[in-house]
């Protein structure tokens, strides 16, 4: 038990180190995808809790973290300096791009709800 422990310890630290590393910027988008999982996690459960009256609702926002945050991990992958397959792509595209497929996402959530 101990030596999993001092394993666990040593791979959070490694992970911590390693993440410390991390421009600031992605490190916001982190948080943005976070949050967005968050949100959807919370309104499962606030359905498993109340129920699922108005269940096109509860899919268009379910739906809407989950794209978002979809969205987000891609933003992540193509602002990442670390990534080399995004290299060419300016940082302001790539949020652009971003921008463009939100709006697209939630005009079909908002026709969704009916």
């Amino acid at each position: 038990m101990a030596s999993t422990a001092k394993d666990a310890r040593d791979l959070f630290s490694a992970m911590r180190n390693a993440y410390s590393k991390t421009p600031t910027r992605l490190k916001v988008i982190d948080v943005y995808i976070l949050y967005g999982l968050i949100t959807a996690f919370v309104q499962v459960v606030y359905m498993a809790m109340v129920g699922t009256f108005p269940f096109n609702a509860f899919l268009s926002g379910v739906l809407s973290c989950i794209g978002t945050s979809v969205l987000g991990v891609c933003l992540r992958m193509q602002v990442n300096p670390a990534n080399k397959e995004f290299k060419d792509l300016p940082p302001e595209r790539a949020f652009a791009d971003f921008v463009l497929c939100n709006l697209v996402l939630h005009l079909v959530i908002m026709n969704f709800l009916g």
